[in-house]
């Protein structure tokens, strides 16, 4: 055996290993998706379309939901992929990740625990902010460790940071920033507060913060570094890019300050900008990358940033003329659904099967159903939210449980597709032999990241 296959098979080994880890982590982002999140978003909706309105809604109800979508799943996905981009330096990291999901994990089912059932919430809510809080510290120790070879660290000083790099690093700032911000507030409340949520002045703040500041950044990033190649479009363009997300910061700065009216105005003018930053109106100057998944895949990308601009300026009008909270929380779906969850639903089958050493997604139908479904249940919940809470139109509020039935029936389908794909999809690490790792197959199965 010769040691240029002993090396392969060692990098085979272990990117095995690290896609494993991203599996678990995917899995607990999909459990958080489904059952906290979206399920208990559903009975929620279900209890204030009863009662058209949210007064008999707790709402420490609405925070489980939110903290379990937000956190639970969009920050295990993310947090997952991060510690999967770092190149492998021994089983000491390897311990570390382990105990970061371990305390992220925990966390954030303590803190649905402590929402839902308010069993000695004033204990539960610090403990698991706190465990947040040491997991990204944790995440962050991991990713600072990580240095770039000379070469690359030369050309970075001559040519500066890459924009969809910085978005990215402005994302983990937001998310730190979140997750900070949550332990501060829930020390506070366990203290002194007198139930178990923030004051609603503060959630909407919070809100602010971890939507505009940890999720749009994040997603702006991924789609820079991705999209020019899965799209067949040009890269991005890094001045609107830096203009775009000087906008957003701008307006989450606003919105933090209590300027509602002005922030929102510069995130709207962050959405338009953003379209164009990334030549998402441009002509395709080849064939997309639709491998493994379902044709329709550019369409639900560019979908997705069209409901990116409906946040925008309905958060705008939300500022102006929202009486009742319907705007606002239109405002929001738009955002966290329609820009967010779809991005989720077509990138995921493109890049997570690859990441986690898996040939394909398990079905391309269901890709396109939950899509489907998805899309239309955002639809709904948008245009008849507003309708139904300002009382523009009393037939609205039957239009809200159909939305919720077609929400949940597309998270459903999507985290069964995307599990089922994980646990029983073929595998490429299967396939490589000690000679195909020698003649270069493990240095292009180590090339994921």
């Amino acid at each position: 055996m010769t040691d240029t296959g002993i090396s392969a098979r060692t990098m085979v080994a272990r990117e095995r290993q690290k896609s494993v880890m991203l599996r678990v982590w995917i899995l607990s982002g999909l459990f958080f998706m489904a059952l906290p999140g979206t399920l208990l978003g559903f009975s929620n909706l279900m209890a204030i379309s009863a009662h058209h309105g949210m007064q008999q809604l707790p709402a420490a109800w609405m925070e489980g939901h939110g903290h379990a979508q937000m956190f639970g799943w969009i920050g295990s996905f993310i947090l997952g992929i991060g510690y999967y981009s770092q190149p492998w330096r021994d089983r000491k990291w390897l311990q570390m990740q382990s105990i970061c999901f371990g305390l992220w994990t925990a966390g954030v089912a303590l803190r649905w625990l402590a929402n839902i059932y308010a069993w000695e919430w004033r204990v539960l809510f610090p403990v698991s902010a706190g465990f947040e809080l040491i997991a990204v510290v944790l995440f962050l120790k991991a990713a600072s460790q990580h240095k770039m070879p000379t070469a690359d660290r030369a050309t970075a000083k001559k040519v500066g940071m890459e924009p969809w790099m910085m978005s990215v690093m402005i994302g983990t700032v937001g998310l730190t920033g979140g997750v900070a911000f949550n332990f501060v507030e829930c020390v506070r409340l366990a203290l002194g507060g007198t139930m178990e949520s923030f004051p609603h002045a503060l959630d909407q703040k919070y809100l602010v913060l971890i939507g505009w500041g940890f999720l749009v950044p994040m997603v702006w990033g991924f789609s820079a570094r991705w999209l020019p190649a899965f799209l067949a479009i040009s890269a991005a363009d890094g001045k609107k890019l830096r203009l775009a997300l000087g906008l957003d910061l701008a307006g989450a700065f606003f919105g933090l300050a209590g300027f509602s009216k002005v922030g929102t105005l510069l995130l709207a003018a962050s959405t338009v900008t953003i379209f164009f930053a990334l030549h998402l109106g441009q002509r395709p100057h080849g064939r997309a990358k639709v491998q493994g998944i379902h044709p329709s895949f550019p369409y639900f990308v560019r979908l997705a940033f069209l409901w990116l601009m409906v946040a925008g300026w309905m958060s705008l009008w939300a500022a102006i003329g929202d009486h009742h909270g319907g705007i606002w929380g239109a405002s929001r779906h738009a955002l966290t659904v329609g820009f967010a969850a779809t991005m989720v639903f077509a990138m995921g089958p493109r890049i997570l099967p690859h990441f986690t050493g898996v040939a394909d997604i398990f079905s391309k139908r269901l890709m396109l159903v939950s899509l489907l479904l998805l899309t239309v249940g955002c639809f709904l919940r948008v245009s008849s939210e507003p309708l139904a809470y300002e009382g523009f139109l009393g037939f609205a509020w039957r239009v809200l449980p159909l939305s919720g039935v077609l929400e949940l029936s597309a998270v459903l389908l999507f985290a069964w597709n995307l599990s089922a794909t994980l646990l029983f999809g073929r595998s490429v690490f299967a396939a490589a032999t000690s000679e195909e790792a020698a003649t270069g197959n493990g240095a292009r199965l180590t090339g994921h990241a």
